[in-house]
């Protein structure tokens, strides 16, 4: 029996194993919107340049919005011996109109095509990922202004360093967002170029209007050489580069998460809908959702890794090696639609412990910076030698196992006798965190009006807290 895909070149079918290794259709199917789409809008032009009839080209549109209602209806037959979404949708067309439907592939190839429904796909995703990252801004911006002024711990090395605010802390989130959105835009600036009209590699013969069908389908322009159209891959490495980064950030976030829910650390509390129990140990409260977000960042790195690995020695132009492309990078796209969401889920849900927190602030000699500071500024000395005065405080403080404002005075007079009782109102924690107003620094001033720069930035309403 010959291949009817193939037509005459080709005189029996393909043997069951090149058919399981060359067939995509059990991936690529979720292409089918913007496969119908690109479809609809080469039909369009061929018509308007004369190159199909326009009754032919009616035809061709109502016969694939009769199947995009088929496959959104759960009514579609895939069928794998058909290879792909581009042959399936094909063959059902000619099925429900006939000779037309052959029509569709003048001046077209799959190489063309399938560059161009991975290039709206991808647009779709990075779209819908920006949405996904406001909104995860949002609900961060939001808890950082109602806990502009909750002191915690800031960490350096995991160890206490500096009083900061919970507030401050979430903002840095919205910061790695805000860059993590501005990458996905570059992405998506630079991938707005339309293959379609490219061929399978040299372009056509045929007088296109390759600038028409780049305008239906929402592209700037058709792109300029076909050679590197069909066989460019660059928009899902770069896509897939700032996913792995914003993976990065949402782990990292997640990570603190569980170490802040740990009994030892204790402070935050999520409730059930974002926690788990044990099958054997029934005091057991686990982050779970915490650690998936954290665990899922290695499959968005590793489909990076795995495209730019098949990319990484292909001539040109398209080579089948590109069939992988695909199925990495939409587990990818999916794998971190679901942590963003996971991360707005828990960011609205945590809550602090904030007497446990302001306990924690103050433990490690978090203030002794502001000591160091203190004798900068009251005593007219260099900060080297405040730092080293400083230091043999905490020496101190450290022996006798007391807090650094619990030594008294005259032991602070015995290390320098020039420091004055004025030095006790830098030691506590709060007034630690109001003196930090410096832009961007973790003062309640400062953390409010950064959230409310963001919320309005965000379209949200920031309240009056």
């Amino acid at each position: 029996m010959s291949n009817k895909m193939w037509g005459g070149r080709f005189s029996t079918a393909p043997d069951a194993i090149m058919e399981e290794i060359n067939a995509s259709i059990g991936f690529d199917q979720r292409l089918y919107a913007q496969d119908i789409a690109g479809s609809k809008a080469h039909a369009a032009m061929l018509a308007a340049q004369g190159i199909v009839a326009a009754k032919d080209a009616q035809k061709i549109t109502k016969g694939l919005d009769t199947i995009l209602s088929e496959i959104e209806a759960g009514k579609f037959s895939f069928r794998r011996e058909l290879e792909d979404i581009h042959m399936n949708v094909e063959s059902r067309l000619a099925e429900l109109i006939g000779a037309p439907a052959g029509r569709l592939h003048t001046a077209r190839s799959r190489n063309d095509q399938v560059a161009t429904d991975f290039r709206l796909y991808v647009r779709d995703t990075v779209d819908a990922l920006d949405a996904q990252l406001a909104d995860l801004q949002r609900a961060l911006a939001e808890k950082a202004l109602a806990h502009a002024a909750t002191v915690m711990p800031g960490f350096t090395h995991l160890q206490t360093a500096q009083p900061v605010t919970f507030g401050h802390h979430l903002m840095a989130y919205v910061e790695m967002m805000a860059r993590d959105r501005s990458r996905f835009a570059d992405a998506r600036a630079r991938l707005n170029e339309c293959p379609l009209g490219s061929a399978a590699l040299a372009g056509t013969s045929f007088p296109i209007d390759r600038e028409a069908t780049a305008a239906a389908l929402g592209f700037d322009r058709p792109t300029a050489n076909s050679l590197d159209a069909v066989s460019d891959r660059d928009f899902v490495m770069e896509t897939l580069s700032a996913a792995s980064i914003c993976a990065i950030h949402l782990s990292r976030f997640a990570e603190e998460v569980v170490i802040w829910t740990s009994p030892s650390f204790a402070l935050v509390k999520l409730s059930d809908a974002f926690t788990t129990g044990s099958s054997i140990m029934p005091q057991k409260r686990n982050p779970d959702a915490a650690e998936l977000v954290r665990a899922k960042a290695g499959r968005i790195i590793g489909a990076l890794t795995g495209i730019l690995v098949v990319m990484k020695g292909l001539p040109l132009a398209y080579a089948k090696d590109m069939q992988e492309d695909k199925e990495g990078a939409f587990d990818a796209f999916s794998a971190l639609s679901l942590v963003i969401a996971a991360t707005a889920g828990m960011v609205r849900d945590l809550s602090p412990d904030e007497k446990r927190m302001a306990t924690a602030a103050g433990q490690g000699y978090s203030t002794a910076t502001d000591l160091a500071d203190w004798l900068v500024r009251a005593l007219n000395i260099p900060f080297r030698e405040a730092h080293h005065i400083t230091g043999r405080i905490v020496a101190l403080a450290s022996d006798r196992g007391i807090a650094l404002h619990k030594v008294p005075l005259e032991d602070m007079q015995a290390v320098d006798k020039r420091i004055t009782g004025d030095v006790f109102s830098v030691l506590s924690v709060v007034r630690s965190v109001r003196s930090r107003t410096s832009y961007g620094g973790t003062a309640p001033q400062r953390v409010r009006a950064q959230a409310r720069r963001w919320l309005k930035r965000l379209g949200a309403a920031p309240d009056a807290t």
